[in-house]
């Protein structure tokens, strides 16, 4: 008996509509659904999806390890699931009662590149709701720096470019075609009915060759040319003026002996601190204007946006400045012609560029994982969205955007630890901007305290897919502390490094054996009206479970289950779907999803204000300046390149897989059976290196190999290879993309990690 059924494919962010071929209770062929909001095309790890989901390699039941961790053999024993929920409750509760509850570490991979997309808000309630401040999650080498940390700027993350609307559309590291193939849809869309591309990306990969400019910039140089096209567009005026004086506080004076905002509390003794002053070009003194109910002096007034002026205090005469005269002073540093030789783009492409950006609007970007993994990641945000803040084009039509989209119940429960708890966050202390606000923590952090117990110490991990082995590094590091947890237990579809040093490993169901709720499918206003119910299509094979039902049913052990719905899964969904106005029936008996009548509002800020300690978008980020961090971006000098390391060696995702993913799927490693290594042909050929010779890459931290391929749009002296590889017989080093990143390039603020910016060597492989 054959049946098909709609849904879409949880792999990934793309959430790509799909139809589920199933033949006598197996999955046979996923294909894209044309009808679905982004279901125009579906990638190929999507369409061999009944490979892994059918592999014999799938773990099947709950493993009990009953040798030694570091054992070549763990010497897994297969045990009933109760006796699994029921140790692992037990060793939660004793490490709670025994070393606190923060001694509990939880892991959880990406809900952007995994199907864990169906429980990552469960799974980090979880956390929370047992007491555990830290969960290490993918957020620093992700999403924190388009999502968080444009909050100091924008006050909410970037938001979606309004592809139908925009004129000039800007990917600045980030290659839809391999990472979210339907916001490449919509972009090809957008550029068939003429909208300008502009790419920034260091390989003239995927979109690129379409691109009006494709900028090939020299990797963790973007912050540097954000800054300097910045400059061009000030020095030439291509700017919207009245956003920036009406809208940001680019008005707002700056003392110049403190670097903080001059406020009436400066200037009058019974002032507001909230009351901050421009200076006024029409009477040439200071206006006041309060944050709080974004009521002015005089409506009528022209706040200076340059110049330098002389203000009476309660302390006598200070100097003083609007802030975005000292951003304009920040992106002079950074000119065309002082940036070349960092970035490696050039003055003309740089004035063609600004020009696009000037005359070609509505202006829309994304940017992603490309300008996230860098040591400068933070700033690197700030000055992309300060950039963009000069169009004007912010949660305008065409612009980036924030759609509206079909409400539900936020259970993350980050409220159900008190402020103290909260408070233990390993790194916290050290970046207060950071993850950590939100639970989440590094894997840096998490090996301080796991192997020198520092700042106290974690004795446990229980994780849903990660594997930090090959995604966290550095690797020595991540082998020592799973090596001294005293209770390690993995929930997982497959074993993988990591997993082979849990105590226990939970056998995890496919999305396609699974219900899974979505709402909002992100890349349009049709798309993020659309909620769905997505059906499990075919059991779950052998004893795995959903990691909703794993969740449920360890809180149930450890007396939780008064904030999981006493254990029932239904009831927790209905009270998901509350706020939509949608019961679970409507959308069960439409597998495909429903489109809520929603519609787009434009410019919200002019009521709304913007969610910053000024309500208005930060040129300056007052949070930055409080808490002690540059409140403009600026950027440290390249070291000197060391004759060692001369090359600088990035990373990039292919199609065919993610992550650590994918490389036991056949058909997919039969297109890409190794792992490669970019190279340009003249570097190569210094090198004695041919087109597909296996080679060595070093660096300071480590080995590993790769075959090359050469690409003459790189850089000379750029390399760039993929992360995620492994082999279940490889042991020790100069295995993985991991092993050549060490810890000490992290982001001061955001603690990201630097895998796209690492110098290294390459040499041909001895034979």
């Amino acid at each position: 008996m054959q049946k098909k059924v709609s849904g879409y494919c949880a792999l990934c962010i793309s959430r790509c509509g799909c139809i589920s071929t199933v033949r006598d209770g197996v999955l046979v062929s996923v294909e894209p659904d044309p009808t679905h909001p982004t279901g125009e095309h579906l990638c190929i790890k999507g369409r061999t999806a009944p490979e892994w989901v059918n592999s014999p390699e799938r773990i099947l039941t709950p493993l009990k390890r009953t040798n030694p961790k570091g054992s070549a053999d763990p010497g897994w024993q297969p045990i009933p699931w109760e006796d699994a929920l029921k140790t692992v409750a037990d060793r939660l509760n004793t490490l709670a009662q025994t070393n606190g509850r923060e001694s509990v570490a939880f892991s959880v991979t990406t809900p952007s590149g995994t199907a864990v997309s169906d429980s990552f808000v469960w799974i980090n309630r979880l956390a929370h709701a047992f007491g555990s401040p830290n969960t290490v999650f993918a957020t620093e080498n992700c999403n924190w720096h388009k999502d968080f940390t444009p909050v100091h700027t924008l006050g909410s993350g970037i938001g979606m470019p309004d592809y139908e609307k925009s004129g000039c559309i800007i990917l600045w590291g980030f290659n839809p075609t391999a990472t979210w193939l339907a916001q490449a849809t919509q972009v090809r869309r957008a550029k068939k009915r003429g909208a300008k591309l502009i790419v920034i990306d260091c390989r003239k990969v995927g979109m690129a060759s379409m691109a009006d400019q494709w900028l090939r910039v020299r990797p963790g140089s973007d912050g540097i040319l954000a800054m300097s096209l910045a400059h061009v567009m000030i020095e030439k005026g291509w700017f919207d003026a009245a956003f920036i004086r009406d809208s940001s506080n680019g008005s707002f004076l700056v003392r110049m002996d403190s670097g903080a905002l001059l406020t009436e509390a400066d200037i009058d003794a019974e002032g507001s601190d909230q009351c901050y002053l421009q200076w006024d070009e029409v009477k040439q003194s200071v206006r006041r204007v309060n944050a709080k109910n974004k009521t002015a002096d005089d409506q009528c007034a022209m706040p200076a946006l340059f110049g330098s002026f002389t203000i009476e205090t309660l302390q006598g005469a200070i100097s003083c400045s609007p802030a975005f005269q000292l951003y304009a002073d920040r992106c002079k540093s950074y000119a065309p012609e002082l940036q070349h030789s960092i970035t490696g783009v050039s003055e003309v492409q740089l004035y063609k560029t600004a020009r696009l950006l000037h005359e070609c609007g509505p202006v829309s970007y994304f940017t992603w994982t490309g300008t996230a993994q860098q040591t400068q990641a933070s700033q690197t945000s700030r000055a992309i969205s300060l950039l963009y803040a000069l169009t004007g084009d912010l949660d305008a039509p065409g612009g980036n955007v924030y759609f509206e989209k079909p409400t539900i119940n936020n259970v993350f429960g980050l409220d159900l630890m008190d402020v103290q708890q909260k408070q233990k966050a390993l790194g916290l202390a050290e970046r207060p901007l950071g993850p950590g606000t939100m639970g989440w923590i590094s894997s840096t952090d998490l090996y301080r305290a796991v192997v020198h117990h520092q700042p106290y110490s974690v004795k446990a991990l229980i994780s849903f897919g990660a594997n930090p082995q090959l995604t966290k590094p550095p690797t020595p590091d991540t082998e020592k502390a799973l090596k001294a947890l005293e209770f390690y237990v993995h929930a997982d579809l497959f074993m993988n490094p990591t997993a082979e040093y849990a105590d226990i490993v939970l056998p995890v169901a496919s999305p396609w054996e699974r219900t899974g709720l979505y709402a909002g499918f992100h890349v349009s206003q049709q798309a993020d009206a659309h909620i769905q119910l997505r059906p499990a299509v075919i059991e779950p094979r052998g004893e795995s479970k959903s990691d909703m039902w794993i969740v449920f049913q360890i809180a149930k052990r450890l007396g939780l289950d008064e904030h999981f719905f006493l254990g029932d899964m239904d009831r927790a969904l209905e009270h998901l779907l509350l706020p939509a106005n949608v019961d679970r029936q409507t959308l069960e008996d439409n597998p495909q999803g429903i489109r809520l009548p929603i519609t787009t509002r434009y410019r919200k800020y002019q009521t709304e204000g913007f969610a910053t300690p000024t309500g208005r978008l930060e040129i300056y980020s007052i949070r930055f300046q409080e808490t002690g961090y540059d409140p403009l971006p600026r950027f440290k000098e390249e070291v000197g390149i060391d004759p060692v390391y001369p090359l600088l060696l990035t990373s990039a995702k292919w199609v065919q897989f993610c992550h650590s993913q994918q490389r036991n799927v056949p058909s997919l490693r039969k297109r890409m059976p190794d792992p490669l290594v970019e190279v340009h042909p003249e570097t190569a050929f210094e090198k004695g290196i041919g087109d597909g010779d296996w080679v060595v890459i070093n660096t300071l931290q480590g080995t590993t190999q790769a075959r090359a391929r050469y690409n003459s749009d790189l850089q000379v002296d750029v390399v760039c290879s993929q992360y995620g590889w492994w082999s279940p017989d490889a042991q020790g080093k100069g295995q993985h993309y991991n092993g050549l990143v060490d810890s000490d390039g992290i982001d001061p603020i955001g603690s990201s990690n630097s895998l796209r910016q690492i110098y290294c060597n390459i040499q041909p492989l001895e034979e």
